[in-house]
């Protein structure tokens, strides 16, 4: 059974960590550098398990159906969301019974708010990811949401720990090619997928590699003591694009507002 910790808690268990070497030292600088890829690009969701998408036919087309459910909760919960504890589970219907009703008080996108973490890792328009030796920077298309990853050692300290944001606090560290994230302090205000509540202990992990030749592959493990039965796990894929198709539009969801609901 999870333990739930406060945020000094989390401090110590990070530093603890940190100390008691759950970091790998760091190799020789010249020798690192040469086994550390470069991420830096603009990327969109690639599924290399989709379906082609069918051929042009010739005659009317047939009439459209739903091929799945819907966001909003009105079907009920996926096989592969995240399981939640009875206390969140709760929460999810009401989060679920007010979308359905067409409310927009539990729609964050709606709302012009940031996607949040990890579920702004779906990328569904597209990234752009701009690496230097210290951090990493992600940069997506809608919402025009952003995160930092700090990679020169720095930790979480209790001022970010009790000022959580969507994108949460970020440190990582490269394991061979592999660039292994750890990300805390993310506001409850957000949702795991695109509408499972989490707690303020909710961690996420990630280890991003190159798969292929620009394929890049993002395995997410979330793990929250309090809203969540067992670690939620996710594999996000993406191909990076080229030239002419290497652009992100702005998003300007603060446009919408003018005819926003008061």
């Amino acid at each position: 059974m999870y333990k739930a910790l406060s945020a000094s808690g989390i401090v110590a268990l990070t530093m603890g960590m940190f100390l008691a070497g759950s970091v790998p030292a760091q190799e020789p600088a010249d020798e690192a550098s040469a086994e550390r890829p470069d991420f830096s690009g603009v990327y969109f969701p690639w599924n290399p398990n989709a379906a082609p998408p069918p051929q042009p036919q010739s005659g009317p087309l047939p009439p459209p159906t739903r091929t799945g459910p819907t966001s909003d909760g009105s079907t009920g919960r996926s096989p592969n969301a995240p399981k939640l504890t009875p206390e969140y589970l709760a929460q999810w219907d009401i989060i679920a019974a007010s979308r359905t009703a067409g409310s927009y008080e539990y729609d964050n996108i709606a709302n012009c708010l940031p996607p949040g973490m990890p579920a702004m890792m779906s990328m569904a328009y597209g990234m752009e990811i701009m690496q230097t030796e210290d951090r990493i920077t992600f940069f997506s298309e809608h919402q025009d949401a952003l995160r930092r990853v700090y990679l020169d050692g720095r930790e979480p300290t209790e001022r970010h720990l009790n000022d959580p944001t969507y994108a949460g606090y970020s440190t990582g560290y490269w394991d061979g090619d592999t660039l292994v994230v750890d990300t805390v302090a993310l506001t409850t205000k957000s949702f795991i997928d695109s509408s499972s509540p989490h707690s303020d202990q909710m961690m996420v992990h990630e280890r991003i590699r190159f798969i292929g030749p620009d394929v890049l592959e993002d395995h997410i493990t979330v793990n929250d003591p309090v809203a969540l039965l067992e670690p939620w796990e996710i594999v996000r894929t993406y191909r990076k694009a080229a030239y002419p198709n290497d652009e992100l539009r702005e998003f300007a969801c603060a446009e919408g507002l003018r005819d926003a609901p008061h």
